[in-house]
């Protein structure tokens, strides 16, 4: 991997990504929980019985989605993240807004409103087939944790085997969603103590910080690192100038078209590897976010051997999704419920 890209092949990917105007704009990714974990209660082999071929069914759609829609990989794996860090990894996200409700689900908070809609598509196309074949026993949150296991494969990530038994939960409010999940501004010190709400380490954070290794952001997400960081009313120091030209050119301050985006890894953006920590150390990280972990001396040690070994990155990511998959399982009637239709409450 190279942590030092030449200036023409800095340029050249941002001038096509940029100006190409990608439909990825919406597969950024977040990282961030609240809620304990409860991993004794998921098995890999929940459904051996009730729905043995469900990891078969979901695979047919989920590759399917990629070859079609690429986006849907990264996206996925944003609505899995945003999904567990929220209420728990109960498929709450995925319920649609009750027309004339004063409160708004989980979908439509802000911070979710970017997710491409191929993300969700995707997991109720994957509901509808598991539903014809094992109808009323497979929950909506285990085809999402599935299928973002699925995408991470299929975008070159690790392969790991889910746990699941998780059942769906019954609350989803938009009210809720802000302050549970990390923002593109966030300082080490507000990550740490988000993914430790969560039942996550500082290890945690830095590894599941790595899905960045895929997916793209909006302007919005970084504009202010290009013309007033923390208030300077200059740009970050922190920021390589070739990454900050090739940026600036794309992202004006004041009116600049919103669905521009530009990659988290500006090095290998449609390859899920290790390239994300090799372009932290080299001041390439797109958000303040991001590139704080290679600059705090708590989180620097592991970026670094993360940057180094492609191997102990794969086996972390894995270890830790399972781990970010356990956290606040819904289990019983009076928590959880199994819903036919993703986008909407059992009746």
């Amino acid at each position: 991997m190279s942590s030092s890209p030449t200036n023409s092949s800095l340029v050249t990917i941002f001038m096509f990504l940029f100006f190409l105007n990608l439909p990825f704009s919406n597969s950024q990714l977040s990282i961030k929980a609240t809620i304990r974990r409860a991993p004794q209660q998921l098995s890999v082999n929940y459904y051996a019985k009730s729905c043995p071929q469900v990891e078969s069914l979901i695979g047919s759609v989920t590759s399917n989605m990629f070859k079609e829609a690429p986006a849907s990989g990264p996206a996925t794996i944003r609505l899995f993240f945003h999904d567990c860090f929220v209420e728990g990894c109960d498929g709450s996200i995925l319920i649609s807004s009750k027309a004339g409700s004063k409160e708004l689900a989980e979908k439509d908070a802000e911070d979710n409103k970017d997710i491409a809609k191929e993300a969700f598509e995707g997991i109720n196309k994957a509901k509808a087939i598991v539903e014809s074949k094992c109808p009323g026993v497979v929950s909506c949150a285990d085809i999402l944790a599935i299928a973002t296991r699925n995408f991470v494969h299929l975008v070159g990530g690790p392969y790991y085997e889910v746990k699941k038994g998780r059942w769906d939960g019954k609350l989803s409010k938009a009210s809720r969603v802000h302050q549970n999940l990390p923002q593109s501004n966030s300082t080490v010190d507000q990550l740490l103590k988000l993914f430790s709400s969560k039942g996550l380490t500082s290890e945690d954070l830095v590894v599941l910080s790595g899905a960045h290794t895929i997916g793209f952001a909006h302007c919005k997400q970084f504009v202010n690192r290009l013309y007033n960081y923390k208030g300077t009313k200059k740009p970050d120091p922190y920021m390589d100038p070739r990454l900050f030209k090739a940026l600036k050119m794309s992202c004006p301050q004041f009116g600049g078209n919103v669905d521009i985006v530009a990659p988290f890894d500006v090095t290998t953006p449609f390859s899920f590897d290790n390239a994300y920590y090799g372009n932290l150390e080299a001041k390439l990280g797109l958000l303040a976010s991001d590139q704080a972990l290679s600059l705090d001396p708590r989180t620097k040690p592991l970026v670094q051997q993360l940057a180094k070994d492609k191997h102990k990155f794969f086996q972390a990511f894995a270890d830790a999704m399972e781990k970010m998959g356990g956290i606040g399982v819904k289990r019983g009637r009076k928590h959880g419920e199994f819903r036919k239709d993703c986008t909407m409450h059992h009746i």
